[in-house]
């Protein structure tokens, strides 16, 4: 079974798809970017996940984790 601790914000052909890594259908479609990524982090808060945001063409613009992140930086 795939690690599943990461959600994505990806380009799907109705529109914007949140989907985690591991499942076969994206949990939310969404007509733009902006909705996806908003339900994306809310989503990636929740259950303590690494989001990645892609771009048009797939590649990853931006990461945030809400998690466990193995590297917290100190202060």
């Amino acid at each position: 079974m795939p690690k599943r601790d990461t959600h994505r914000v990806m380009k799907h052909p109705g529109g914007w798809q949140v989907k985690r890594d591991g499942d076969e259908r994206p949990s939310h479609v969404t007509d733009t970017k902006k909705e996806a990524e908003n339900l994306g982090r809310e989503i990636s808060k929740n259950q303590g996940t690494e989001l990645q945001v892609h771009g048009k063409d797939g590649k990853i613009q931006r990461s945030d984790s809400h998690g466990n992140d193995p590297y917290p930086p100190k202060g």
